[in-house]
């Protein structure tokens, strides 16, 4: 399958705009022992919740976010380990399930404003682009196909590449792409496509428009 793309914007980013909403800054006030019922300005809640999040150890602000956002996924003994590593390692790029990448990110980005760089920095990576199938090539655009896609027009050194070269040569399933990629969203013929610097940063890129083939993997 055939597609074209052309790139209108990268952006590097440190946080994601919608990685917390009022009503989980409320909650985390209320485990952090600072519950405020009065304010409803997300900017006050979230200015409140850094002085409520330094107030702690680091790594016990880090077990208790963690604990919100992640205790369906971990345990109490990965919990605590986790928000000890978090101090020394990018545990948002490392943490060998690829599906918590996104929320460790949001909890990581949290901790490191709030202490002022304590905790290491990562990076998203933000690609505005528009893809167009040709010929008989899916018109529904998966994640999976972008990635297939846009990973043709990244520097040979890109991870993904050397991390999963039989998934996009379809030998193998690359069920990965799902959680590679963080986001895909669609505003008319536009998509926007979020993931973790780690994976793909803007100076990987090597063309604002190119061609891309691409198979899918099929079952023998």
């Amino acid at each position: 399958m055939k597609y074209t793309i052309k790139i209108h914007k990268i952006s590097t980013v440190d946080e994601l705009s919608d990685a917390w909403k009022i009503e989980d800054f409320k909650e985390l006030l209320k485990r952090f022992d600072f519950e405020n019922d009065g304010v409803n300005d997300i900017k006050e809640l979230k200015e409140l919740l850094f002085m409520a999040i330094t107030d702690k150890e680091p790594n016990e602000a880090a077990a208790i976010l963690l604990d919100y956002s992640l205790s369906d996924h971990l345990n109490e003994n990965q919990i605590d380990s986790i928000s000890y590593e978090m101090l020394v390692d990018k545990i948002s790029e490392e943490y060998p399930v690829i599906g918590l990448h996104k929320t460790l990110f949001n909890i990581n980005q949290l901790l490191y404003k709030a202490f002022n760089g304590k905790f290491p920095n990562t990076k998203a990576t933000i690609v505005d682009f528009e893809i167009t199938p040709l010929k008989n090539a899916d018109k529904e655009i998966t994640k999976e196909i972008v990635l297939k896609s846009i990973t043709q027009n990244l520097d040979a050194s890109n991870l993904i590449k050397r991390l999963f070269a039989n998934q996009l040569s379809a030998e193998e399933e690359f069920d990965e792409a799902n959680d590679v990629i963080w986001q895909l969203d669609k505003n008319e013929n536009i998509y926007q496509m979020i993931t973790s610097e780690y994976w793909m940063s803007r100076d990987e890129f090597l063309s604002d428009e190119f061609e891309a083939e691409i198979e899918l993997f099929e079952e023998e």
